[in-house]
C-alpha cells in the first residue's frame, strides 16, 4: 500500500467490499423474496421456477471463468466497477420484463456479471491483507451477503403492497443502488493501490502456468465448495417457498423471518473470522484454525436432519437460524483456502472453482423443484442440502497435502 494511507485503510477497503457483496446479494435475492408472486404472475411450476436459478447459475459459471482470468490480467481498479455496473443494470431491467422468457434472459445476464465480484474481491483482499488477517477480511467481505439479504426482504415488504405487480419496482430500486457504489469506488481508490509486487518466476510457477489445476489442493477445494454452495443456495432460493407453501406462513411473516435468518448468517460469518484469529493466537496455524471452524459449521448445518419433524413454530425457526449461521460461516474458510493454492493466480483459481461449482450445483434447483412438484414437500431437499458440506471435510482430509509450500512460495 502507498505510505500515505493510514493503517486502518485496508479495513476501509474491506468495508467497500462488504458493501459490494451487499449490493450483489440484494440484486440476487429479489427473485427469491418475490418467488411466490412471480410464480403466480407467470403461471410457473416449481420446476420452471427452478429453471430461473438454473440459467442464473450456468451464466454465473461462465462469468466466473471469464472474469477470473480477466482479474489476473486487467487492473481490478477498472474491472470491478464494470462488473458491478453490469449486474446492477440487469437487475433493474428484470423489473421491466413482461414474460417468463424475458425474465430468463435477465437472470442469465445478471448471473454472468455477478460472477465478476468474487475474483475481483479476493484479488483485493489478497493484495491488502497479511495471511493471518485474510480469514477475518474475507469474513467482512462475505458478511455483506447477509446484510443484503437482511435489507432486501424489508424493502420488498414495503413495496409489495398488492397481490401482483409491485415486485417490479423493488427490482428497479435495488438494481439502481449499485450504480452509486461505482461512484464511491472511483472517489475512494487510486489506480495503483491494488497492485502487488510480482513473485519470482520459480515461486509463481512460471508465466501463465495452470499446472495447479491438476493439484490435489485444487480438487479438494472443488469438492469443498460443492458442498458449501449447495447448503447456502438451496436455502437462499427455496426458503420463502418452504415457509409460505410448505409451512403455511404468511408472506409478511416469511419476509420478516428472511431478515432474521440472514442476521443469523451474518453472525455466523463474523464469528468464523473471530474464532479463526482466536485459535491462531493460541498457537494453532492459520490453516488448521480454518479447518476446525469449517468442521464446526458443518455440525450446525447438519441440524437440517430435524426439519421433517418440525411443524410451524419457534423450534423450526430456531433450527433454521442455526443452520443459516453455519452455512455462511463456511465461506470465509473456503476463500482463505483458495488464497493458499496459488499466490499469482488468485483470480483464475477463484474463477475456475466458481465455474465448476455453479455448473455442477445449478441443476439442483431444477431437480429440487421437480421433487417438490412430485411430492408436495420441500423437506427432503433441505435435509440433504444441510448435510452436503461434510463433503468438504472429507475432501480436505483425503486430498489436501500440508507438505506443500506456503502460499507466497507455491511452486507447481
Amino acid at each position: 500500500m502507498p505510505p500515505t494511507r493510514p493503517h486502518f485503510w485496508k479495513w476501509y477497503v474491506c468495508g467497500l467490499l462488504l458493501l459490494a457483496t451487499t449490493i450483489n446479494y440484494m440484486d440476487r435475492v429479489t427473485l427469491a423474496n418475490a418467488s411466490v408472486r412471480v410464480t403466480k404472475e407467470f403461471g410457473l411450476s416449481e420446476e420452471q421456477y427452478g429453471n430461473l436459478e438454473l440459467v442464473f447459475g450456468w451464466a454465473f459459471a461462465a462469468g466466473s471463468l471469464v472474469f477470473g482470468f480477466l482479474a489476473d490480467r486487467l487492473k481490478v481498479y477498472w474491472l470491478y466497477p464494470v462488473v458491478l455496473a453490469g449486474w446492477s443494470v440487469m437487475g433493474m431491467i428484470s423489473g421491466w420484463t413482461s414474460s417468463y422468457s424475458e425474465l430468463l434472459v435477465c437472470r442469465l445476464c445478471l448471473g454472468f456479471f455477478e460472477a465478476g465480484h468474487w475474483p475481483c474481491a479476493l484479488k483485493t483482499t489478497f493484495a491488502l491483507l497479511d495471511e493471518k488477517d485474510r480469514t477475518m477480511g474475507n469474513s467482512v467481505l462475505q458478511s455483506g451477503a447477509s446484510i443484503g439479504a437482511i435489507i432486501t426482504p424489508q424493502i420488498m415488504k414495503a413495496l409489495m403492497t398488492d397481490d401482483i405487480g409491485s415486485w417490479r419496482g423493488a427490482f428497479v430500486i435495488v438494481g439502481a443502488v449499485g450504480l452509486g457504489w461505482v461512484v464511491v469506488w472511483f472517489i475512494s481508490m487510486r489506480p495503483r493501490e491494488l497492485e502487488t509486487a510480482p513473485l519470482p518466476e520459480k515461486a509463481s510457477g512460471g508465466p501463465g502456468s495452470l499446472a495447479w489445476i491438476l493439484s490435489r489442493r485444487f480438487w479438494a477445494l472443488a469438492l469443498l465448495i460443492t458442498g458449501t454452495q449447495t447448503v447456502w443456495h438451496i436455502y437462499r432460493v427455496w426458503m420463502m417457498k418452504f415457509l409460505q407453501t410448505g409451512r403455511g406462513y404468511s408472506e409478511a411473516a416469511a419476509l420478516n423471518f428472511q431478515s432474521a435468518y440472514y442476521i443469523a448468517t451474518d453472525v455466523g460469518c463474523i464469528l468464523a473470522g473471530v474464532i479463526s484469529i482466536w485459535l491462531a493466537k493460541r498457537g494453532l496455524d492459520a490453516h488448521g484454525a480454518r479447518r476446525r471452524v469449517y468442521a464446526t459449521a458443518c455440525l450446525l448445518t447438519s441440524l437440517s436432519l430435524f426439519i421433517p419433524w418440525l411443524p410451524q413454530g419457534w423450534l423450526l425457526l430456531g433450527v433454521l437460524l442455526i443452520i443459516g449461521g453455519g452455512a455462511l460461516a463456511l465461506f470465509p474458510c473456503y476463500y482463505s483456502f483458495v488464497q493458499e493454492v496459488s499466490a499469482t493466480h488468485v483470480g483464475r483459481v477463484t474463477g475456475l472453482l466458481s465455474m465448476w461449482v455453479w455448473a455442477v450445483t445449478s441443476p439442483l434447483h431444477t431437480l429440487f423443484g421437480w421433487i417438490a412438484d412430485q411430492t408436495g414437500s420441500y423437506d427432503k431437499g433441505l435435509v440433504i442440502a444441510g448435510l452436503a458440506p461434510w463433503l468438504g471435510v472429507i475432501a480436505m482430509k483425503l486430498l489436501w497435502d500440508r507438505r506443500q509450500s506456503a502460499p507466497n512460495h507455491f511452486a507447481v
